[in-house]
């Protein structure tokens, strides 16, 4: 019997990931040496603007645009992918560490202007999230991945995450695909389908084949609910 095909990856899908590891090659010994010696935001936007063209493929003119205005106040980066904005894009300085609030200031950009992505970077470390602001419902801001470009992570786990980022992918939305299977087994989606009819049966049918007692289905979901099930999981 012959073994499954295994299809390569498309070319520019490799082209995008070759690029991307040597660049991280590359610009290493720079972000270090900003690191080391503390530069301002804007020297390390410098080098955000750098990597976002060498490694990330991005036009500085067609691509980026720097001060976006939204409502009064100015993201540092939007991207535009086609002439659509498609992500605002933070910068801090690069020995600065990524903060909660930092975040908060560009997710309130993204809510703004609807939309669905953003980039925290310090040049070192690179953040990327997901923004969700429904109707009548809280904000809610998901990190997708993060590198540090001077990490111990493997080069190649850097690389693709990093490739998500990448112009060729973000046209083709690939961290929308990435974002959707991590929220598919996320603890709270896993903790409702705990607490699903089909679960519930199925592990009242485990216990009954293992010890012969068939316990309640409300029995089983209290249970759960209060000594498996995390408090913040729990659904309404």
């Amino acid at each position: 019997m012959s073994d499954p095909v295994t299809r390569s990856a498309p070319k520019w899908e490799t082209d995008a990931k070759e690029n991307i590891k040597a660049a991280i090659r590359r610009f290493q010994k720079p972000i270090s040496d900003l690191v080391a010696r503390d530069v301002n935001e804007g020297d390390t936007r410098i080098f955000v603007n750098d990597f976002l063209r060498s490694a990330l493929d991005y036009d500085q003119y067609a691509d980026l645009t720097t001060e976006f205005a939204v409502r009064g106040e100015f993201a540092d980066y939007g991207i535009r992918i086609e002439q659509q904005l498609v992500a605002f894009i933070e910068v801090k300085r690069a020995a600065q560490a990524l903060s909660a609030r930092h975040l908060r200031q560009v997710e309130t950009y993204a809510v703004k202007e609807g939309l669905e992505w953003v980039i925290l970077t310090n040049g070192r470390v690179w953040q990327a999230y997901h923004v969700s602001a429904r109707t009548g419902q809280q904000v809610a801001t998901t990190l997708v991945f993060e590198v540090d470009l001077l990490g111990d992570e493997a080069p190649a786990k850097k690389v693709s995450k990093l490739f998500h980022l990448h112009r060729s992918a973000l046209k083709r939305q690939t961290i929308a695909e990435l974002w959707k299977q991590q929220a598919a087994t996320s603890p709270s989606a896993l903790a409702k389908v705990l607490q699903s009819d089909a679960v519930l049966t199925a592990i009242r049918t485990e216990i009954w084949r293992n010890s012969r007692f068939k316990p309640d289905v409300k029995e089983l979901e209290d249970s759960l609910r209060s000594q498996v099930i995390r408090p913040e999981l729990l659904l309404p």
